[in-house]
């Protein structure tokens, strides 16, 4: 698939509403493996494929969003249980997997892959900082707490698939000038930021409020959304290296969130021997 040409938020927003959202290869190997075994496909071992990838996750949400029965009175965020409410076979056809993340961005694209690769190794550690915090602090709850890591920057990852040129000239632009931040290097290039284009397309979608919440960094006041907020900011910093000059903040941080000793939070994430 070519690049995508919109022009402006609104025409991302309707873009992102309509088209299919790439799968990665080892979640589309996954699940064709299970479609040969229909015998004994159950909604627990589709989801141990599927939640771990943030592309495939937001799919089978908002699929299930725009087909959910009028009766249901919960909303439903974790994805064993939107393959419960969808049903095996229905879930496993909502999922094409012919689309290709790492074929769409093949060839010259191939650094947009790279930087998308990257941003969903992010995405995965996040949500493993977020789920054992979660834990931690007895969040009877904490699957969703992962599921939010992990989504917390679908937009950014959206853009990498669609609009790789554009973000691989954002992150020229950074490199060039180590103080423009992120924000505006986006408004520049696309006229909005990545968070407008995620606050739109969450609402667009109609994904469950509890979601759009602890996806919501200014709703940081509450403690689960803090926890995800954390997790996000400790795995994008620790991607640069244990040596980022943010981390110790980061640490001090989450030392108050755990109410552990910073020291107790290095040792925790595995970074004192790198740190010492």
């Amino acid at each position: 698939m070519q690049p995508q040409k919109c022009s402006g938020l609104e025409e991302w927003v309707e873009f992102l509403s309509q088209i299919e959202i790439p799968t990665l290869k080892y979640t589309a190997r996954g699940l064709t493996a299970l479609r040969t075994d229909e015998e004994n496909v159950s909604a627990r071992g589709i989801a141990q494929i599927i939640k771990y990838d943030p592309l495939t996750t937001v799919k089978l949400l908002r699929y299930l969003q725009q087909h959910k029965n009028k009766r249901q009175q919960h909303e439903v965020m974790e994805v064993e249980h939107a393959l419960i409410m969808l049903g095996m076979e229905t879930a496993l056809k909502c999922i094409p997997v012919h689309l290709l993340a790492e074929e769409q961005l093949s060839g010259q694209r191939m650094n947009a892959l790279i930087c998308l690769l990257q941003a969903i190794k992010r995405a995965k550690q996040a949500s493993a900082y977020a789920y054992d915090w979660a834990v931690r602090l007895q969040d009877l709850h904490f699957e969703e707490i992962r599921i939010a890591a992990l989504l917390h920057d679908i937009a950014e990852l959206l853009m990498w698939c669609f609009a790789p040129t554009e973000m691989l000239r954002i992150n020229a632009m950074q490199k060039q000038d180590k103080t423009l931040r992120s924000i505006h290097a986006q408004e520049k290039v696309f006229g909005f930021t990545l968070l407008h284009l995620q606050s739109e397309l969450v609402v667009k979608w109609g994904l469950p409020k509890l979601l759009i919440t602890l996806m919501d960094d200014n709703c940081a006041q509450h403690q689960r959304v803090r926890n995800v907020a954390l997790a996000v900011n400790l795995a994008r910093h620790a991607a640069n290296g244990w040596d980022d000059a943010a981390l110790p903040d980061d640490y001090t941080s989450i030392s108050e969130l755990l109410q552990m000793q910073a020291d107790d939070v290095i040792v925790m994430i595995g970074a004192k021997k790198v740190t010492q």
